[in-house]
């Protein structure tokens, strides 16, 4: 009978087994097109520009500015270093990798009409990464006055001791993933605290909602350390139409489809001393498997104000995700019992998986300018704005999800990036470089700071066949909050992005 209660609660309440955060609706918001090595070496100033595969995705009528098909490949070499400080506990890591960054071509149709103002029009598919999830870090120090188990006893308050605990037969993994399935994710927190011996109840009855810990919440000196290991990537496929209108007007759409892998481990260790503790030690994994697809559109237009100069003007929509995500935690514990030591541990061997869940991440507007010094070089400027606090999770009537909406609108601001790009020319030769910055999307930027970064490139024209190579390198300090609740210290971290890129690009 006590089952049956608990199911029919849990149907009316599906709802709350969601695991999303704020930080969810940053990570998938935030694009930078990895591109060609011309693109990165000009900072991906090319919204007036165009003639490149990956400034189509800056601006879309960039496609008609080709002259004959064209067709490229990009692969890169990527190294994000990180220094992390932790209660002044400081370590550094370096993770690399190598990959496919852009594919495509545009195919370039004259025409023959010669009445026509509309001269030609083009039709492309191009591949690019959007973003790179790839990072690795290990953060350590001893934390003064907090520890794991405010995030289990917090998770904990409020809620009754027959939800958050194991019912007479049922096995470790049968309980955690019924309380799952009934109750949600918090609820799950709080049964591994109380199987962990972190938490006790006030008084040992179903309808217990107070609880306490077994580790000292007014001792000091936690050693903590928390590894932080991610994969994965953002992509963007798109199919582009543009056209131009004597030459002097430049027209283009993308219809955009996008995909998302991203797999992320923490592994958290804490140890502690404190006299009044009776759990000195804790070990607490979690797994999250993360994909999902999208789609957007993008409208643009370049004008030639005369022939060397251009104007241009696009918009990106919103992207409209679908995602998915799978769970898994293991929680370890030490404590003190009878003056000897007891090893607990809490795997449930159980993989949540939450229902899809919808994200609207926010759209973004573009201006540009350029000139063109003939066939000698260019200039060329490109400013964005973006509103992330328009992100939304959907359906926005469930009662969660309002609340991380209300969340995302109150933390989140609108961000302007500033690309500034040049390139000068000499024979077949091509020398370029760039300068980008873009300001941080939190309305606190002590949480996500602004990024600064250069680059470097050069290309060389083989009549057809042109080769391009660019560095590129950026800078933005993070503080990562380790937990959303109880144990929400940060760990400080000076991360600097640095990329090789090399293109092969050629007449079809």
């Amino acid at each position: 009978m006590k089952k049956l209660l608990m199911l029919c609660i849990g149907l009316a309440s599906s709802c709350y087994i969601l695991a999303q955060d704020l930080s969810d609706a940053l990570r998938y918001s935030m694009d930078e097109i990895q591109g060609t090595a011309r693109f990165r070496a000009m900072s991906g100033a090319f919204g007036a520009l165009g003639g490149d595969m990956s400034g189509i995705n800056i601006n879309p009528a960039g496609s008609a500015i080709f002259n004959n098909s064209y067709g490229s490949v990009t692969i890169g070499f990527s190294t994000r270093n990180n220094d992390i400080d932790y209660f002044n506990g400081l370590t550094s890591s370096s993770d690399s990798n190598f990959d496919l960054n852009q594919l495509g071509a545009t195919f370039v149709f004259v025409n023959r009409d010669e009445n026509s103002p509309w001269k030609k029009f083009t039709l492309s598919a191009a591949y690019d990464k959007s973003a790179d999830f790839d990072d690795d870090w290990v953060a350590r120090g001893v934390n003064p006055n907090n520890t794991i188990a405010n995030y289990f006893l917090l998770n904990a308050e409020g809620k009754r001791l027959d939800e958050i605990s194991a019912l007479s037969g049922e096995t470790l993994s049968q309980a955690y993933s019924e309380i799952g399935s009934l109750y949600g994710y918090g609820h799950q927190q709080a049964f591994l605290g109380y199987e962990g011996f972190i938490i006790d109840p006030v008084d040992n009855t179903d309808e217990n909602t107070g609880y306490t810990s077994n580790i000292d919440l007014n001792g000091t000196d936690f050693d903590q350390e928390y590894v932080y290991s991610s994969s994965g990537y953002n992509g963007k496929l798109a199919f582009n139409f543009a056209t131009s209108y004597n030459n002097k007007l430049y027209l283009g759409l993308n219809l955009n489809t996008h995909f998302i892998n991203y797999d992320r481990t923490t592994i958290f260790n804490e140890s502690n001393s404190n006299t009044n503790s009776t759990v000195t030690n804790v070990g607490f994994d979690n797994d999250l498997k993360t994909t999902g697809s999208g789609f957007s559109f993008q409208l643009g237009g370049i004008a030639k104000i005369t022939e060397e100069f251009r104007v241009g003007l696009s918009y990106n929509s919103p992207t409209w995700y679908r995602i998915s995500e799978e769970t898994t935690q293991l929680l370890a514990t030490t404590r003190i019992e009878n003056g000897s030591n007891v090893n607990q541990i809490i795997n449930p061997n159980v993989i949540n998986i939450f229902p899809e869940y919808k994200l609207r991440t926010p759209s973004k507007l573009t201006g540009s300018l350029a000139y063109v010094f003939g066939k000698q070089g260019l200039l060329s400027f490109d400013y964005s704005i973006k509103d992330y606090s328009n992100a939304k999770f959907r359906p926005t009537s469930d009662s969660y999800f309002a609340s991380l909406n209300r969340e995302v609108s109150n933390t989140l601001d609108t961000s302007n990036s500033y690309r500034i790009g040049g390139e000068y020319r000499y024979k077949q030769l091509s020398f370029r470089g760039g300068y980008r910055f873009e300001e941080s999307p939190y309305k606190d930027d002590n949480f996500y700071g602004d990024l600064t970064g250069y680059s470097l490139g050069l290309g060389y024209n083989f009549g057809n066949l042109n080769l391009d190579i660019a560095f590129s390198q950026a800078e933005r300090d993070i503080n990562h909050q380790l937990y959303t609740t109880g144990l929400t210290d940060s760990a400080s971290i000076q991360s600097k992005f640095t990329d090789v890129i090399l293109t092969l690009g050629f007449r079809i």
